[in-house]
């Protein structure tokens, strides 16, 4: 009687990782732009509502479901940490990956897996672990160009077991364990396609400041309030609007500069009010 063969699983190759909470508007775009090339696709859920993790599953997503947590860089983490890849694309579920972006993964992970397969203990001198990726956010109907906008570089693509989000904040970048070089190609960055969608998330960070502000025990008194509610909102408009000139995105920049400078001054009301409910 012939034995049964033993089928052997190769190792995947390439692996995405998400983090998501009520993202059926934005799920498919996203993973329309990596399906046809990726080997694994990660998702880490955090209590989603709606139709996010039906969508996931019809992309043959692995789902692991969370709690919806104010950093969701810690589920972002659980997603990475579950990816088998050699080397692992780390996105949001409102971002796309350009046709130039995805050819460059794709080379450099062919590159690595040759190497990996001749000496895997060469992936240890081989350099750099991990590349910044360019952004182009779309605000008010068009992809900001200036206002300190673009290119906006994130840290997303790394070798697997390199790279790590400290888990701090929610616009932290990932520690490396070795160099950082950038990336051919965009990501094409949909956070907020309408203004209401921009003020929902606007809520979402401030509340996340405020809490922040109140970790460093920052006080509510008269000298935080001139800093908090006057001289960083003028600063962050300035910066934004004057000197990365801003003022060339039209509308959309000024708004945006506009809406920066504003955050510190919600962010520090919000601080009051957790302060009042102490009290």
């Amino acid at each position: 009687m012939a034995s049964t063969p033993i089928l052997i699983m190769s190792k995947p190759l390439i692996s995405v990782a998400l983090a998501t909470h009520n993202e059926e508007k934005n799920l498919s775009m996203c993973l329309d732009s990596v399906k046809d090339w990726v080997d694994e696709i990660i998702i880490a859920d955090g209590e989603s509502t709606d139709q996010t993790i039906s969508i996931a599953k019809k992309y043959d997503a692995k789902v692991i479901k969370t709690t919806n947590k104010a950093n969701f860089h810690i589920n972002k983490q659980i997603a990475m940490d579950e990816a088998k890849g050699l080397i692992v694309l780390q996105l949001d579920a409102d971002e796309v990956v350009d046709k130039k972006m995805a050819k460059f993964i794709k080379e450099k992970a062919k590159e690595i897996s040759t190497i990996e397969k001749k000496d895997s203990r060469d992936i240890k001198n081989y350099q750099p672990k991990a590349w910044n990726l360019r952004r182009r956010n779309f605000f008010l109907g068009r992809f900001l160009t200036k206002g300190g906008q673009y290119p906006d570089p994130v840290i997303r693509l790394y070798i697997n077991g390199f790279a790590r989000l400290p888990q701090k904040d929610v616009h932290e970048q990932m520690d490396v364990n070795g160099n950082i070089e950038f990336a051919k190609g965009h990501l094409l960055h949909y956070s907020n396609p309408s203004f209401t969608d921009y003020l929902r998330k606007f809520n979402t960070y401030t509340s996340f400041k405020a809490m922040q502000l109140k970790e460093e025990k920052i006080p509510f008194n008269a000298v935080s309030m001139i800093e908090y509610l006057l001289i960083k909102p003028i600063s962050t408009f300035v910066s934004l609007y004057i000197r990365h000139k801003g003022f060339q995105d039209g509308l959309a920049g000024f708004v945006f500069a506009l809406m920066s400078g504003i955050y510190w001054k919600i962010s520090y009301l919000k601080l009051w009010e957790l302060y009042e409910r102490k009290n």
